[in-house]
């Protein structure tokens, strides 16, 4: 526990009386132990977070002879590029020049095809991501954080191997591919 050390100080010197000095030694060991089992206690009692998976559907590679067919009016195809910048065009591609945007921009235009296909369709949107070379992983879970915030229910295809060449002349003159 705690002692005192009373051994140095005081004696005669020069006929002055000086008062002994007390230095004082605390056993922290108690505490210690206390740490210990405080530390084991809220591990053991401690629920760990458990990370959450979100539903991809990717074409396969081996089966080119079965396609998804979609119908173009409720499709949104959304190209990943380089800078973080995406580029996205509804129906099929080439009927129209893809919009060109920031991620930060990206939420609005979801939100309104979304929309826009529930109230002329009464059907939900299905979103085809198709990632470049150019494009980051972090793009990727932008993106997919993006869809999952807008609450589109759907799982988004991902289609990386069946970029048209229509699509990645439309990104080269954007400067984004």
């Amino acid at each position: 526990m705690a002692e005192l050390d009373t051994s140095s100080g005081g004696g005669k010197k020069g006929g002055k009386v000086r008062s002994k000095k007390a230095s004082t030694k605390v056993d922290l060991t108690a505490m210690v132990d206390l740490a210990f089992l405080l530390i084991t206690f809220f591990m053991l009692t401690t629920s760990l977070s458990k990370p959450i998976a979100m539903d991809i559907a990717k074409p396969d590679q081996e089966d080119n002879d079965v396609k998804l067919e979609l119908r173009a009016s409720e499709t949104m195809t959304i190209l990943l590029g380089k800078n973080d910048k995406v580029a996205w065009y509804m129906g099929e591609a080439g009927s129209t020049a893809p919009n060109i945007e920031s991620f930060s921009e990206v939420r609005k235009s979801l939100m309104k095809n979304k929309e826009d296909v529930y109230k002329s369709k009464g059907r939900n949107l299905v979103v085809v991501i198709k990632p470049t070379d150019g494009a980051t992983y972090k793009n990727f879970v932008d993106i997919m954080d993006e869809l999952n915030i807008v609450g589109i229910k759907t799982a988004p295809a991902i289609d990386d191997v069946y970029i048209l060449d229509s699509e990645k002349a439309a990104m080269k003159q954007a400067g984004i591919l």
